[in-house]
């Protein structure tokens, strides 16, 4: 945590971009996700990006590389659908586990690597945990508005799994991100903490929401300040937002966040907004010059790219953050 912390106060941090859109450039077919071990899995596994992390650790590894070299400080693990909850889609919840501890594996050996290259820029793992495919605070049922499709407790209890299996495998942070609903996250960091204590270890918790829209809002209705607000109890070392927009769009509320928060702040929006197809046109130069005008603003402490970002994205931002200062804190807010 200090050391971490330490690296913050001196510059700002670079987070990698997307796992996904790098995956896609492999053209993996249903025999690739299942590998020789899943060849005769009952499921259809393709899609199942964290299965790649068993069945593909090679190309895993190359991503996590290819970030890094971009310029990244962090890169995120394979993890984004890793808990029970989601893993369920493919009848692999017994695999959580090994999915988890496995893909900190790969990262953290990617990281030492090239650490020991360059101690002078020491790189760091977030353990990434996604927000699930169920929401505790809405009903998927318009006709049954008081239904929820998830309890508390079957949250907490998912997200501890994880938790536990990303320590083990030798995250350096963990990363509650792309949060749609704030009592999902508030169950994650729940089992954070319970973890922690059961262990009596400290570790560094990003935490990262998703506004969907122009209303400024998160999908279950919170702004920006009620938003810190529901998070702010527990100790963590930054909160920001990603995903859903562009850097361009992200900028108003980020704005919002960094004069409200003491923790330091984090973003890592799309490459702009998905065109008629769903692709991200938004090229590196353009990102480049939208996250400049963060920097200029001084909002901002740890900076990556979501989804349609690629390690030229990362590597147009990681050099325009080496010319700017850090956010400085607000003590006492």
């Amino acid at each position: 945590m200090s050391k971490i912390k330490e690296v913050l106060q001196k510059r700002i941090l670079v987070l990698d971009g997307a796992m996904g859109t790098m995956l896609q450039q492999y053209n993996f077919t249903e025999e690739d996700f299942r590998g020789e071990r899943f060849k005769d899995y009952p499921s259809s596994l393709k899609g199942n990006n964290d299965l790649l992390s068993l069945t593909q650790p090679k190309a895993i590894a190359e991503i996590h590389a290819k970030y890094f070299e971009a310029g990244a400080d962090i890169v995120e693990t394979n993890t984004f659908s890793g808990t029970t909850i989601a893993m369920a889609d493919y009848d692999m919840e017994d695999l959580v586990y090994e999915l988890n501890f496995e893909s900190a594996k790969i990262a953290k050996q990617v990281a030492d690597k090239f650490t020991k290259a360059n101690p002078e820029k020491p790189r760091f793992v977030a353990g990434s945990i996604g927000p699930t495919n169920k929401t505790a605070s809405l009903s998927p049922d318009v006709n049954r508005p008081e239904y929820r499709a998830i309890t508390f407790n079957e949250l907490r209890m998912a997200y501890k799994q994880q938790v536990e299996a990303l320590i083990d495998g030798g995250v350096d942070m963990l990363l509650v991100e792309t949060i749609f609903d704030t009592l999902n996250a508030k169950a994650a960091l729940f089992a954070i903490e319970e973890v922690k204590e059961e262990r009596n270890i400290d570790i560094p918790i990003m935490v990262s929401g998703t506004i969907t829209d122009a209303s400024g809002r998160t999908l279950s209705g919170q702004t920006v300040e009620a938003f810190l607000t529901s998070i702010s109890h527990i100790p963590l070392l930054s909160v920001g937002f990603n995903c859903a927009l562009g850097a361009q769009q992200l900028k108003p509320y980020l704005q919002r966040l960094s004069n409200e928060t003491e923790f330091f702040t984090s973003a890592h929006p799309n490459a702009g907004l998905p065109n008629a197809f769903g692709e991200y046109d938004e090229s590196p130069k353009q990102m480049q010059q939208y996250i400049e005008d963060y920097l200029k603003d001084g909002i901002i402490n740890i900076i990556g790219g979501c989804c349609g970002t690629s390690p030229d994205h990362i590597k147009a931002i990681a050099d325009v953050a080496k010319k700017y200062e850090p956010r400085k804190m607000v003590i006492g807010v």
